[in-house]
Formats: C-alpha cells, structure tokens, sequence
C-alpha cells in the first residue's frame, strides 16, 4: 500500500526551501535577482489584495499576479466553486462528449461582448493569442499579422513573433513574418494593409509595458481600414480584459470598435485555475472548423475543463454581483488623481497615465543639478535603475509590492486587484509620497541601494 500523500505535512517539513529548490531545480536567476533587490520574501497566507509574512506582517498587493489575480486572492465564492466541481465528480474531459460548464461560461462572456459569438477555451494568455493568430490566418487565407512596437502578446513562438521588444525575440529566430509598427500611427497601417497580404492586427488597447493607451479614434479608424483590405482586427484583452481599466474590455472606451477576434485570460482563472479564451465572430469559427474532417483541427488537451470553467463562472458572477468594474473604475479615477496631484511636487516624476486599475507613473530627468547628476549616473549604468530603486523601499520600508513595467524603462506600473478599497489607495499614497520625499532628499537609503544596482547592473553586461 503506498504512503499517504499529506500536502500539509510536505509543506510543513520542506516550505523552508523553498529558495534552495528554485534555485536547483528551477529558473535559477529567479532567487538570484530577488537576493539581489531584497525582494526575497516568505510569504506564508493570503487573502484579497493582501498577503502576510511568517510574523504576521501585512503586505498590500499592487501587482495583482501580473494581473492574474483579478478578484484577489482567495475569493470566497471562486473557492467554493472548485469545492463544488471537485465534490460533484463530473465525468470530465472524455473529449467525446459536450459538458455544460463551458458552453455556459461562452454564453456569459459573449453576453459581455454582443457582436461576438463564439469561444475557444485553452490554458493561458500566450494560448489565446497563437488560437487567434491561427484563426484569423485561416479565416483570411492570409499569412501576416501586423502588431505594435513595444507590444507584450506571449512568449511561445507564435505569439513571440508578435511580441514588440527584441529583449524577449533575441535568439529564438526564426519566427513568424510579421511586421511591427507604431502604435497609433495610421499611415503605417494602411501601407502595410497595401500590400494585400495581412490577415489582421493584433493590438493591446492599452500596452502593458509602460501603459501606454491607445490615441483616440485610432481603434476605430484601424478597424476600418482592416475591414476595407478583408483583414481582421484582433484585441488582446489579457491584461486589460474583465474590468481593469474600469469598462470590462479596454476597447469599449472607445465608440463603434467591435474586434473580429477578442483574447482573455488572467482575471478569469480566478487566481487558481489557468484559463485563456479566444472569442470571435461566427464567420470565422465556421470557417475554421469548416467540417467534421477538422472537427479537432484546432483543440487544447486541458482546454474547457471543468475546474477552470467553474472558476470562470465564478469570477463572472462576483463581477456582477460585486460591482468590480464599477469599484475598478472609481478606486483608479481615485489613486490616478491623487498621484497626478503629486506631479508637480516632485521633479523625478514625470508622468501619471493609463485607465482604471491600469496605472503607469514614469520618472524622467530632474532640473537640480544634484538630483540630476545622481540620476545620469543610474542611466549610464542601465535604464530602469530609478524605477527599481522606488520599487524597492516600497516593499522593504512599507510592504507595498509593486514592480516596473518593463526592462530598460522608468515606468512603474499598478494592477492592483480590482477589490481594492479607499483604504489601500490611501495607504498606496502615503507610502509613495514618503519614498518621493527621501528620493529628493538627496541622500538616505533609497541613493545608497543604488550603488548595489549599478554594481549588478555593470556585472551583468
């Protein structure tokens, strides 16, 4: 008879190495980068958008996951949810036969999204791109897709060919021939769309790295332009999908867009089960699965299982239920104003933009001659230093995570849960205000981990 297997007791007699088994066994820069910044932490519970150390330290979460974890951690409802779908035993998975659960989580997300009207269920964000890439290529009879520099859509080899940032593409060619371009710039759409041989553009209303949001009117006047060359307009909604920018998709800020295919991920998993979505027009699916020949011609092994499905009907009721777009609206109107106030305060701040509980806060170059020389000395080492060095005593002197929002950039960037309260944004802002102060100070803390960086910064080169 074999042991019984004890998740507790494993925990309890190996949790403490946690660090030492990453570092063996997994990504070994990972523990190597957060020793570095001292952002290596043990944390033992977690509960909305707070989480506690081992001394019963609380921490306020303004990193969401990287935006995963949409509800918080640890929704009530999401938990009883996997407990009842776990409990009922479902005969899942036998790939011949047509459960419930995801027809009935397809319906609630086309509700959400009226001039679309099918769904296919995989595992991630990266998942839900390569599924429209695939899709809109078939559907057109077309082979390139058209994205935006500085663009974030996945890291697998599909999706990485319309990744924005040579960081992320080096040393994983050959990939897909696909043409970058300027986000907003429609000229270069269009003379792209020339060319007669685009099958659609992918674009994040609202670019994750460095939160950059698209200009006005631009969505709009893409889709048309696509429309009139029969290419498809893609949105990518993984991380700016199901309420986080304060409307349930970012593209709907904007009048008369309605996208041909929409992906979504992240939020929807409720913080436990992976889950990528890919929705889009009927057209489109028909002509994918065309026949009962390529009935599987497009499918995903765990795509549509019941535990990630019941999560997903999970998240969307508590969305309802709970009003999370409208309190995502007003709690980021809220912090936005409130650091927006701070621009003019402190000269290292440069800029505060982005929608809802998308939030960007940039620094740039100081006027002081003091400030000025410390700030060219983190450029000449690397780009981003600044950033990392307020990231840093955010977390160490006020249990605030956060992170930048991007390599080589200035750029912090907040995607909090969307359950976050006046009270956090407060706390946010109070601790933000502090740090700003002791950066402007010229001396203290924040100016000698500097040193710490450059020296990681100029090793690593």
């Amino acid at each position: 008879m074999s042991k019984e297997f004890d998740l507790g007791t494993l925990l309890a007699e190996r949790g403490a190495e946690r660090y030492e088994l990453h570092s063996k066994y997994l990504n070994h820069q990972l523990p190597k980068m957060l020793h570095t910044i001292g952002f290596d932490k043990v944390y033992e519970r977690a509960e909305g958008a707070h989480f506690w150390d081992a001394d019963g330290n609380d921490y306020l979460d303004m990193l969401a996951g990287f935006g995963v974890m949409g509800l918080g951690r640890h929704h009530p409802v999401v938990r009883k949810a996997l407990h009842d779908v776990l409990d009922a035993s479902l005969a899942d998975l036998t790939r011949f036969d047509c459960q419930p659960l995801p027809g009935l989580l397809a319906e609630k997300l086309i509700a959400h999204s009226p001039h679309l009207d099918r769904v296919f269920f995989g595992n991630s964000g990266t998942e839900a791109v390569e599924t429209a890439l695939k899709f809109a290529r078939y559907a057109t009879g077309k082979p390139r897709i058209l994205y935006c520099a500085h663009a974030f859509h996945g890291l697998t080899t599909g999706s990485l060919s319309v990744n924005g940032e040579d960081g992320f593409r080096d040393g994983f060619a050959p990939l897909l021939p696909d043409t970058a371009l300027p986000l907003g710039d429609l000229d270069a759409l269009a003379k792209e769309l020339r060319k007669g041989d685009v099958a659609g553009f992918i674009v994040e209303p609202i670019q994750g790295k460095g939160v950059h949001e698209a200009p006005p009117g631009y969505l709009r006047a893409a889709q048309e332009l696509l429309h009139q060359h029969k290419a498809l307009l893609i949105a990518d909604e993984v991380q700016t999908g199901l309420g986080r920018t304060g409307d349930f998709y970012a593209y709907q800020h904007e009048d008369g867009v309605e996208p041909d295919l929409v992906c979504v991920a992240k939020s929807l998993s409720g913080g436990y089960v992976p889950v990528g979505a890919t929705l889009g027009k009927d057209w489109i699916f028909k002509k994918v699965y065309s026949s009962m020949d390529r009935v599987l011609v497009h499918s995903a092994s765990f795509g549509a299982n019941a535990q990630a499905m019941a999560a997903g009907l999970a998240v969307l009721s508590v969305m309802e239920d709970e009003q999370i777009v409208a309190n995502a609206r007003a709690m980021g109107d809220l912090l936005a104003s409130r650091l927006t106030a701070l621009v003019d305060r402190y000269e290292l701040l440069s800029d505060i933009r982005g929608r809802g509980l998308m939030i960007g806060i940039e620094f740039g170059r100081p006027k002081s001659l003091k400030l000025r020389s410390r700030w060219t000395m983190l450029q000449a080492a690397r780009k981003g230093l600044f950033a990392q060095m307020v990231v840093v005593p955010l977390l160490q002197k006020h249990r605030i995570l956060t992170q930048v929002s991007g390599d080589h950039l200035e750029v912090i960037k907040l995607i909090p849960p969307l359950v976050v309260d006046e009270n956090d944004v407060e706390r946010f802002v109070e601790a933000f205000t502090a740090v700003m102060d002791d950066a402007h100070s010229g001396g203290g803390l924040m100016w000698d981990f500097s040193k710490t960086l450059i020296k990681q910064a100029v090793a690593n080169r």
